[in-house]
């Protein structure tokens, strides 16, 4: 399945208008550079946490599902970061690192997380777990969106921060706290793909019918709305419950979870939001795949009904396929995608393995 890309389909503006500063780029067969897995996990670097009251090697344990932004011809990753490799998986606490890279394949650690748990009001969500999982946009007037996962080893829910710089994050506290009289605040919740468009050979946060949009979610994916990007909206279906816009599949690499990948992006197709289903581990598994295996897969929503598949793929369209993507804390197999840039005319798609490791594909 190739997906063209261009600044194209907008519901309000034609397309001449926007393809005229656009190139036009093709997102097809990723390939893995041999330099994979591009970061592992640092145990020189320590920092002061005020919580425990010590210095912590706070990415000791493992670094893994990672956001990206390019800025002044650099990439960012932020990193999901974990100190304590004697814990169980999910016991961990998690801080969000940030690296840069002039070649968007080999990266430096800054010393310090940029968010993690503190003393602010929003303790309460993210303590003892952490901040987990990010993904990252960009705004036209120059600020940075974060969507994560606040777990305070009891519910998992998404998170908002802002940030006008990458290192320095205010933490805006759960995105349904407000929606529907609070009614989703104490629900899972994870995994935000905001709706991007490119605009000077970056994905920058777009409104549509003066709305911001995300998809969201890993046992099926939902759609929310808002107009300020710290308050979300999820929609709901007559009975008042979430509506899915994408579900799980019987036999399929995505028969257990379909969970949001990097940021949702516009092109002359459709809506693109790359995402990672797991495999399911019971008969309802895809044959073709170890069961348990999280691989990544695209599907396609209509631009004037956002909501609505055009089209998906049948399998997946990366897989662990290296030693290290079946190693470490999750050994059924992990390619998990979270960070999407175009960066020097290619497409550099950044994924977590095995919550052990960071690796890179590439699409030329």
């Amino acid at each position: 399945m190739k997906i063209f890309f261009c600044l194209a389909g907008i519901l309000v503006l034609p397309v001449m208008a926007l393809s005229q500063n656009v190139k036009l780029a093709t997102l097809s067969a990723f390939y893995k550079p041999g330099e994979n897995p591009i970061l592992k996990a640092d145990s020189t670097l320590a920092f002061y946490d005020s919580l425990k009251k010590q210095y912590v090697k706070w990415q000791r344990a493992d670094v893994f599902n990672p956001a990206a932004i390019v800025k002044n011809g650099r990439v960012y990753l932020f990193t999901r970061s974990e100190d304590n490799p004697a814990a169980i998986l999910g016991g961990r606490t998690s801080r969000i690192g940030l690296a840069v890279s002039d070649d968007g394949i080999h990266f430096k650690n800054f010393p310090t997380p940029v968010l993690y748990p503190d003393g602010s009001k929003y303790k309460k969500y993210d303590y003892p777990g952490g901040c987990e999982d990010p993904r990252v946009v960009e705004t036209a007037d120059g600020r940075y969106v974060m969507a994560y996962t606040s777990w305070n080893y009891d519910v998992p829910r998404l998170s908002i921060a802002i940030s006008t710089d990458l290192f320095h994050w205010n933490k805006k506290g759960p995105a349904f706290a407000a929606a529907y009289k609070g009614k989703f605040l104490n629900m899972a919740s994870k995994s935000a793909s905001m709706i991007t468009k490119m605009k000077n050979g970056r994905p920058m946060l777009v409104k549509i019918k003066g709305r911001y949009w995300m998809y969201w979610g890993e046992h099926f994916v939902n759609l929310a709305w808002s107009t300020n990007l710290l308050d979300w909206n999820p929609l709901l279906d007559e009975a008042g419950d979430l509506r899915k816009a994408m579900v799980t599949r019987t036999g399929k690499f995505d028969s257990d979870l379909t969970e949001c990948g990097p940021p949702a992006i516009i092109t002359d197709k459709g809506i693109l939001l790359l995402y990672n289903g797991k495999n399911a581990t019971d008969e309802k598994a895809d044959p073709l795949l170890p069961k348990g295996t999280y691989s990544v897969g695209e599907v396609v929503f209509d631009i004037n009904n956002i909501g609505k598949i055009i089209s998906r793929t049948d399998t997946c369209i990366l897989k662990p396929s290296l030693q290290h993507e079946v190693t470490g804390q999750y050994k059924a197999g992990t390619v998990f995608s979270e960070g999407l840039v175009y960066f020097k005319g290619q497409w550099y798609l950044y994924y977590g393995t095995a919550d052990s490791f960071i690796g890179v594909a590439i699409a030329k």
